[in-house]
Parts: structure tokens; C-alpha cells; sequence
């Protein structure tokens, strides 16, 4: 009865020790599964967190762009302003050296004529203006939306 009953024993700590082992394997998995896909997660923020500062600084020099351009158009429509009241207060003096209406209607037709020239070409110069700005402002935003799609593809693939 004895072997019996050392037999029955033997099984019981057999049977434990496979559970126990069985136990510490499926702890062991799922341990290493935490592992990795906190790993995943931290990898998956870095990337995150890296792309947030390329966005960032685009637009950091997207505006950088654009406020040097609003500097540029002010500085071109101030001195076209300047300009034209210096004309203006020109023409106001040679019309009042006139001698004859007809020399008055000439001045005024000539000054009308050069003042419309020269808005006509201050204001191309200045639409030239605008669409560089405009282009050079959006280059970085384009390229960080690139970016992003790339990013983003790859994390699609990979899923």
C-alpha cells in the first residue's frame, strides 16, 4: 500500500510540477508579448512624436515664408505710393506753368497715361510677388504631407 500510495504521490507531484511548468511557460508568453508590443507602442510615439515635429516646423517656416513676403509687398506698394505722389505733386507744378488748354489737356492725358502704366506694372510685379510667396510658403507644408502619406503607407503595409 505504501508503493501504492508513493505511486499516487509521484503522480500528484508530477502532475504538479507540469502545471507549475505549464504555468511559468504561459506566464513567460505572455510576458514576452507585453514586451513587444510596448515596444511597438514606444517605437509607434517616437515616430509619432517625430513626425508631430517635422509638421511643426513646417509650418514654423511656411509662416517665416509668407512673413517675409507681406514685408516684401508692403515694402513694394509703399515705395509705388511714394513714387506716384512725387508724380502726382510733379505734374500738379507743370500744370500750373501751363500756358493754353490744350498744353493742359496733353499734360493730363500724358501723367493719366503713366500712372495707369505704371499700376498696370506695380500690379503684375506685385501678383509675381504674391504667387512666389505663395509657392515658396506651401513647399514645406507639401513636403511634410508627403511625409505623412509615406508614413502613414508604411504603417498600412506593415499592418
Amino acid at each position: 500500500m505504501s508503493d501504492q500510495i508513493a505511486a499516487v504521490t509521484k503522480s500528484v507531484e508530477d502532475a504538479i510540477a507540469t502545471a507549475k511548468q505549464n504555468l511559468e511557460g504561459l506566464v513567460k508568453a505572455q510576458q514576452e508579448q507585453m514586451e513587444k508590443a510596448s515596444a511597438q507602442v514606444m517605437k509607434g510615439y517616437e515616430e509619432l512624436t517625430a513626425l508631430t515635429k517635422g509638421n511643426v516646423d513646417a509650418f514654423v517656416q511656411s509662416g517665416t515664408v509668407v512673413a517675409k513676403g507681406a514685408e516684401e509687398a508692403g515694402k513694394q506698394v509703399a515705395a509705388f505710393t511714394q513714387s506716384s505722389l512725387e508724380k502726382g505733386v510733379s505734374n500738379a507744378k507743370s500744370m500750373l506753368a501751363v500756358k493754353t488748354i490744350q498744353e493742359l489737356v496733353e499734360l493730363q492725358k500724358a501723367y493719366t497715361k503713366a500712372s495707369l502704366d505704371a499700376f498696370v506694372s506695380e500690379s503684375t510685379k506685385l501678383q509675381e510677388l504674391t504667387v512666389k510667396v505663395a509657392n515658396e510658403a506651401l513647399a514645406p507644408l507639401s513636403a511634410r504631407v508627403n511625409a505623412t502619406v509615406e508614413v502613414l503607407s508604411k504603417k498600412q503595409v506593415a499592418a
